[in-house]
């Protein structure tokens, strides 16, 4: 019998564990020995906060980041197709939006090893539901491209969908870039396009604020370093 692959939420910088995952999902790490991790030093510190009873010496933790190898994937899954359970655990949030994970579920899937998601948190849906933008239609771009001149051709695209749709466009940068990211917005979107910025989410520091372009101008926050999720929307 096949072990299964569990999506394991990562927090979001929060330390307060018991408010941000289930108690059934730290019954679930205390079942598994393997993980396929983005970062291992991160999934180290997190699992000790969970309290797992395994010594941490003990697991065994598989690389997956954009600079693994594809060659390897397939060892990746190899305790599964022997019978035992294996977690994947994002180096933040939900396993496999906006990081690599997204292909070890695939090769589950294709391997009929049974996979099963944990509750936890998301940036991008916990921004978008408090945003106050269009939660009926909405698209996530990940991270936008790094040359700057892409980057304004890509934002005008996205405020052209949001003008001409209505759709939400949720989108995420690289916290020591969003200074730079910010300011290409505010200087490139209407007066009136509704911008959400929503940071540091679920710590004691978060802020999820909506505003016109024109407000954010008047009052513009130093978001470098900070986890940030951005939203435009009508």
């Amino acid at each position: 019998m096949k072990g299964t692959l569990f999506l394991i939420p990562n927090t979001l910088g929060s330390e307060n564990f018991q408010e941000i995952l289930p108690a059934f999902n730290l019954n679930i790490v205390n079942q598994i020995n393997h993980y396929i991790v983005e970062n291992e030093r991160n999934a180290r510190r997190f699992l000790i906060k969970c309290k797992i009873e395994t010594k941490i010496d003990d697991l065994e933790f598989f690389l997956l980041n954009k600079h693994t190898d594809p060659i390897y994937l397939d060892n990746f899954l190899k305790p599964a197709l022997e019978g035992n359970h294996i977690g994947l655990i994002s180096e933040a949030g939900c396993p496999a939006i906006a990081d690599p994970g997204a292909m070890i579920v695939q090769m589950a899937h294709d391997k009929n090893i049974l996979v099963k998601p944990l509750i936890g948190p998301s940036s991008i849906l916990l921004a978008l539901i408090a945003s106050g933008l269009n939660g009926q239609s909405f698209q996530f771009h990940g991270y936008l491209p790094i040359d700057k001149s892409n980057r304004l051709h890509y934002l005008r695209k996205l405020e052209k969908t949001v003008q001409g749709t209505g759709q939400s466009q949720i989108f995420m940068e690289t916290p020591y870039r969003n200074n730079k990211l910010l300011q290409d917005i505010l200087h490139n979107y209407s007066e009136q396009t509704r911008l959400c910025i929503a940071s540091n989410i679920t710590t004691e520091s978060e802020s999820i604020q909506t505003k016109r372009i024109f407000e954010w101008k008047r009052n513009t926050p130093d978001l470098n370093k900070i986890p940030t999720v951005f939203i435009i929307g009508l």
